[in-house]
């Protein structure tokens, strides 16, 4: 950071500015913060155009929950669908600068993506580490697709990173997981562009979901910096919503308050989460702290009916998204978000990432008996449901079909 702090005024003039500029560097949501980012040089970037992405209203979940505003940043907008753009932009950078030849991560799924793009716009070779059968097929064709060598692994998550990690130590491999401070710096940047969005307003909460945990860690980094820097003077509640089978955060903060993990076999349905140790946790307990947030657990039934509810909205999400919807209920169940308060989501992934998620949702196939919960429970989830209606070729036939749908959705 420079010694004498910015004039804010101008800055935002000038990134505003650089929206309308043709350059790549300029375009990108990303790069044109590059004034506090703490990576040079600059003639070296590779970019997609990534960030720059929109912040949604979402008043059908506002007016269920009883806010007067509830708004959604859709990460899963950029140019590989999903929020690990903005990191990879800012760390490949770094790699090609650095001279690495090879770049490689362990991924769930859309870290390999990103990674496998970004490496091919640069004309690095890149490979992948992923665990076997865990992770959405939909996503991994991404990297296979862009030329990354992939490899599966007879593990999980945590198991590809512990590999990972000895190669890096035995060979010029340059690593782009999220422990890659440059990671960081490029995923702090959604913070400046939620507040430019909210016009310097600053919402009372961020809701992100907990998996490896960088975006807690990256946006509290972010707020924080706008913070220091006279853009703000306060920063929004960060809070972290795991799944119920992937909960090591969840479990260390009823615990100890985040005093120590104990990493757990994780299992979820929301792959991108599936992540039993994750990588950045202290630093995700320091901004609980720091900002007032809270973890909360959701369980998979109530994830896939804030996907459903997500998705009612025009929007749609990867189910790992859903969490944070699922979650800001529980918040405003139990008063610690207010009906007067103003609340972000952050969507982290597109809807098409896990299309096999949604097809079985909408199938009545995604969810066994026990998970769909009472009576209520599955009433709730029925009524999200589109399956396709299998019609004979007859006009009449679709008529009617329409007919019923619409009498159907009218108030009882």
């Amino acid at each position: 950071m420079p010694k004498n702090r910015p004039n804010p005024s101008a800055l935002r003039y000038l990134w505003q500015e650089r929206r309308t500029s043709t350059i790549g560097i300029d375009q990108s949501g990303v790069w044109r913060f590059r004034d506090l980012l703490p990576i040079v040089p600059h003639d070296r970037v590779v970019t997609l155009r990534e960030g720059n992405t929109p912040l949604y209203e979402m008043p059908k979940s506002a007016a269920a929950l009883g806010l007067n505003w509830l708004l959604a940043k859709h990460q899963g907008m950029n140019p590989t669908g999903s929020f690990k753009d903005t990191g990879m932009t800012a760390a490949l950078s770094v790699a090609v600068a650095s001279g690495f030849e090879w770049v490689a991560c362990a991924s769930t799924g859309n870290t390999s993506a990103a990674m496998a793009a970004y490496a091919a716009r640069a004309g690095l070779r890149s490979m992948v580490l992923i665990p076997e059968g865990k992770i959405a097929w939909g996503k991994l064709s991404q990297a296979m697709d862009y030329g990354s060598t992939t490899i599966q692994l007879r593990t999980d998550f945590d198991g590809c990173v512990r590999v990972l990690s000895e190669i890096v130590q035995r060979a010029p491999v340059y690593l782009l997981n999220s422990v890659n401070p440059y990671r960081l710096e490029g995923q702090k940047t959604p913070a400046f562009e939620i507040l430019e969005q909210c016009e310097w307003q600053v919402p009372h909460h961020v809701i992100v979901p907990g998996g490896n945990l960088a975006n807690c860690s990256a946006l509290g980094k972010g707020f924080a910096e706008m913070m220091h820097l006279g853009f703000i003077h306060r920063v929004p509640k960060i809070s972290v919503i795991q799944a119920e089978g992937a909960n090591p955060l969840y479990q260390s903060m009823q615990a100890n308050g985040g005093a120590s993990l104990e990493p757990v076999t994780a299992n979820t349905r929301a792959s991108a989460i599936q992540i039993g140790n994750p990588a950045s946790w202290k630093k995700a307990v320091k901004i609980l702290v720091s900002t007032g947030g809270w973890c909360e657990q959701v369980s998979e039934r109530e994830i896939a009916l804030a996907k459903a509810e997500i998705g009612a909205e025009g929007i749609g999400c990867e189910p790992a998204s859903a969490v944070t919807l699922a979650g800001l209920k529980k918040l405003v169940a139990d008063g610690r978000v207010g009906k007067e308060e103003t609340a972000v989501l952050l969507l982290t992934g597109h809807t098409l990432k896990d299309s096999e998620y949604t097809i079985k949702y909408h199938l009545g196939e995604l969810l066994t008996e026990a998970e769909m919960g009472s009576a209520e429970d599955r009433a709730q989830l029925n009524g999200l449901r589109h399956a396709p209606i299998v019609l004979d070729a007859d006009a009449d036939a679709v008529l009617r079909a329409i007919d019923s749908q619409a009498r159907s959705a009218m108030p009882a």
